[in-house]
């Protein structure tokens, strides 16, 4: 199992690596967004070349509000524009896998509408996604896209689509985490695995492991039954970076308990 963070998508990417190999993590959750990140301002060459210096892998997340289901096909053909253009950047910095968050603002519109234009613009990009060497996988999201039933809207039709699991998410706007039944659905399809803690309700708070109500424990334990040992991210958005080291160790010597 390794351990990343996310950067800050107003800092500096290769200084943001710096802080995160000095605090011992495996890998570096790159999120592209402006205004320091945008896929068009990084230096994908610099970039590599520091985290080769540092050994730390890299994984590829987007920005969680593009437009990918529009009802306006512009704007649908510009998230795609946008989206292959991370691509580029994340088979460049040696990336293997790309997250998206499926998008559900189209307003007068029933679900089935966004489900099949959030299809049409994974359809499109999957072609550079091969040709790169970068897999897709789909995130899932409170609301609309936080149980098995749900995914399997977007995750059924396109079998080489992972699944990026966020086990913070699974706890929001449920009557139960959603984790573990996704898991038993397409745990299989499991690529990478976001981590952080909340109180439950609709609001994402990011707090460290152990602040909130979610059971870091079993879903760890959850994690382990299905086979996974990848990439974990811990989301714990604090300005105060102790925050962090402290759910690192948590998140270590739980994965470390028979």
């Amino acid at each position: 199992m390794l351990i990343g963070a996310m950067n800050h998508p107003a800092s500096d990417v290769v200084e943001e690596i710096e802080w995160m190999a000095a605090m011992g993590l495996d890998f570096l959750d790159l999120t592209l967004e402006p205004p320091a990140a945008a896929s068009w301002r990084v230096d994908p060459a610099a970039i590599r070349a520091a985290l080769e210096r540092r050994k730390l892998q890299v994984v590829g997340h987007t920005a969680f509000y593009l437009p990918m289901a529009s009802a306006f096909e512009d704007l649908r053909r510009a998230s795609v524009c946008e989206l292959r253009r991370c691509l580029e950047v994340f088979g460049a910095v040696g990336a293997r896998w790309m997250n998206l968050h499926p998008d559900r603002h189209t307003p007068m519109h029933e679900r089935r509408f966004y489900i099949e234009r959030n299809l049409e613009t994974l359809r499109d990009l999957l072609p550079d996604a091969r040709r790169l060497g970068v897999g897709l996988m789909v995130e899932n999201l409170p609301g609309e896209y936080n149980t098995a039933a749900q995914l399997a809207d977007l995750l059924d039709p396109l079998p080489e689509v992972g699944l990026h699991l966020d086990i913070g998410h699974a706890n929001l706007m449920t009557a139960h985490n959603t984790a573990e039944e996704i898991l038993a659905a397409y745990g299989p399809r499991l690529r990478h695995v976001h981590l952080h803690d909340n109180r439950g309700g609709s609001e994402d708070l990011h707090l460290p492991l152990g602040a909130g109500t979610v059971d870091v424990r079993r879903h760890i334990a959850a994690l382990k039954r299905c086979g996974y040992d990848g990439t974990i991210t811990l989301e714990v958005f604090t300005p105060d970076r102790h925050y962090l080291a402290h759910s690192r160790d948590v998140l270590r010597r739980m994965w470390d308990e028979p």
